[in-house]
């Protein structure tokens, strides 16, 4: 017998299961790792909304008389295995954080496609307590979402910008000195030569 589309759904359930819990050990180490202070606490804010959306899918499986577990899920794994990559990276401040806003927001933007035809499952089927649940959840993600665009727009992303200029004059005026000594060197010899 072949599965229907409530197999599908509980199935979809155990991935975004597993998806959050492994969010709740990828949220800190954002945390930690950001250097402004509204983005570390973003990142400690939607931590705790984490809790909260496994909790609120356990209800689910409650609801749905089925016990509360996880599939593994290999996309949020390497979305966190990214974010982790970035961390591992030598950039100043703001470029971490602007690569960390960029890494929470591949996460952000994961779930809500996940949540949003979970959502659309349950109420074709007449979930309506799940569906309830699983919008309150789709909410919060659109929200994370917003707020890591909001602190990006907010000046992050330009201090990460203007770091970058910062270090392509020096850069520049690096060269330009590198080739004015090369260039007096050049004429020394061919003055001593002749």
């Amino acid at each position: 017998m072949t599965g229907g589309l409530h197999d599908a759904f509980i199935d979809e359930l155990r991935d975004a299961y597993d998806a959050e819990k492994q969010l709740l050990k990828a949220l800190p180490k954002l945390a930690k790792a950001a250097t402004s202070p509204d983005l570390q606490t973003a990142f400690s804010d939607h931590l705790e909304e984490t809790r909260g959306h496994v909790d609120k899918l356990e209800q689910i499986f409650g609801v749905l008389d089925e016990k509360p577990r996880g599939k593994h899920c290999d996309g949020i794994a390497g979305i966190i295995e990214e974010g982790k990559s970035v961390m591992e990276e030598d950039f100043d401040g703001a470029t971490m954080d602007a690569c960390l806003i960029a890494a929470g927001q591949r996460s952000e933007h994961y779930e809500m496609a996940a949540y949003g035809t979970l959502v659309a499952w349950a109420k074709a089927m007449g979930h309506s307590e799940a569906a309830e649940l699983l919008e309150e959840i789709l909410a919060e993600e659109k929200a994370a979402d917003e707020k890591l665009t909001q602190l990006a727009e907010a000046g992050i992303n330009q201090e990460a910008a203007d770091a970058a200029s910062d270090e392509d004059s020096e850069a520049v005026a690096a060269d330009s000195s590198r080739s004015r000594t090369a260039s007096s060197s050049k004429a020394a010899t061919k003055t001593k030569s002749r």
